[in-house]
């Protein structure tokens, strides 16, 4: 395909979402729920034509050489696909935020004015392995009479295909325009800069996704865009701990899933305890094979596999890998965090609540949790029935962003004749 074709392939896709998007929102709460469950109903239907294409996607990806965690990211099974649809049936129970009257006043004039929600109208979601991303960004927008532009990882391009078919079969036995959803079906590096450069037909960008993909985005975007994290998270034992419970919480935060952006890469603990806690928490990530690099003083303490770096504190592994540092106190952890932090997901294990009261207003973060495993900054975890991804910006979203996130407002404004003086 010539890149003037591929031009024309994805702006036509990205028009056609438009179109469609104008029949969205004229859509009703019902419609749209009606909607969203016959695509859970199809992504069951078509679970065996899900995973076929699953399969040939990660037998590539192994012929690829790409690492066992990224594979996990990309892996469906059946137990997922149920995750996927119970995400859908999650968002049928949510209250529509589309119509909700945010703000009503009647000026000295007679004039009257609402300021409404309304969806943003066609979103572009530039993304990677994650199939689930696909089913969680078009079931968000769905509700949100928002029409979705699809741009996944090559990685996942068959699982993709097949996910957004039987989503599309869904939006077509609710008689809503299934061109709503769109897959960008191409895996040309420049496909995804045609897109974030379509601002005629596009009116939002939400990338997720690596460093580098994110990063991208950000720079070359024409449309405005919702900036998703880098998840370089930490996880800091204070003097004050609970040492059972932090175990258990550095354990889940890091071995759970690591492969994830809620995952901690950074562990930091609090010297007067780091003899004690390093003793009970290191033997379990052994057995569970993470890589330990830690700074000096944990090296006498534990004997590290590698001496940290300052690249280590700063890299989002996204694998069975940790870092580790004994911090003299509460303020050194906050600086380091302040430091390296990608203003994702950040927590402390502590008992004292002055030391969290602390923690939770000074650092800077999307999420900030006391006593509780980063793992929890999920929308689903948040009730939120899905998520289309963690903002770690401070305008308009921020954390995992549900369905009022994917609306602005409008003012509608009724008088009874007045004209300005």
């Amino acid at each position: 395909m010539s890149s003037f074709d591929l031009e024309t392939y994805v702006l036509k896709c990205a028009k056609e979402a438009k179109q469609a998007s104008d029949q969205l929102i004229m859509r009703t709460t019902e419609e749209k729920n009606i909607a969203l469950a016959e695509m859970a109903e199809l992504l069951w239907q078509e679970r065996q034509k899900i995973l076929d294409a699953n399969k040939q996607d990660i037998k590539q990806a192994q012929l690829n050489g790409i690492p066992e965690t990224r594979i996990d990211r990309l892996m469906i099974d059946e137990a997922r696909i149920e995750g996927m649809i119970e995400g859908l049936h999650q968002l049928v129970a949510l209250i529509d935020p589309v119509g909700e009257v945010i703000e009503q006043v009647t000026r000295p004039n007679g004039m009257k004015l609402e300021k409404v929600r309304v969806p943003f109208g066609v979103i572009g979601m530039v993304y990677e392995s994650r199939p689930n991303v696909t089913v969680d960004a078009a079931g968000l927008a769905i509700k949100t009479g928002n029409a979705v532009v699809l741009r996944g990882g090559r990685e996942a391009l068959k699982t993709n295909q097949a996910l957004v078919n039987a989503l599309r079969l869904g939006l077509e036995r609710a008689n809503i325009p299934s061109t709503a959803i769109q897959l960008i079906e191409r895996t040309e590096r420049e496909s995804v800069g045609i897109l974030i450069r379509a601002k005629e037909w596009l009116d939002l960008v939400i990338p997720r996704g690596g460093a580098g993909l994110i990063q991208r985005v950000i720079e070359e975007s024409l449309v405005p865009v919702i900036e998703t994290g880098v998840g370089n998270c930490h996880l800091y034992v204070h003097e004050a701990a609970n040492l059972k419970m932090a175990k258990e919480i550095a354990f889940n935060a890091k071995v759970q899933r690591p492969s994830v952006c809620n995952a901690i890469e950074t562990l930091l603990v609090d010297q007067k305890i780091a003899d004690d806690f390093l003793a009970q928490i290191v033997p379990l990530y052994r057995e569970a094979e993470v890589e330990i690099r830690g700074c000096e003083k944990t090296n006498s303490i534990i004997e590290v596999e590698k001496v940290a770096t300052e690249e280590d504190y700063a890299a989002e592994f996204l694998d069975l890998t940790i870092a580790v540092k004994v911090v003299k106190d509460l303020e050194e952890a906050i600086q380091h965090i302040h430091h390296y932090g990608t203003k994702h997901t950040e927590a402390i294990v502590t008992e004292d609540q002055q030391a969290a009261k602390q923690f939770l207003n000074r650092v800077d973060a999307a999420a900030v949790n006391h006593n509780v495993s980063t793992r929890f900054t999920d929308g689903f975890e948040y009730g939120l029935g899905a998520e289309i991804g963690i903002s770690t910006q401070k305008l308009h979203a921020r954390g995992p962003m549900g369905l009022q996130e994917l609306t602005s407002y409008k003012y509608l404004v009724r008088g009874t004749g007045q004209i300005r003086e």
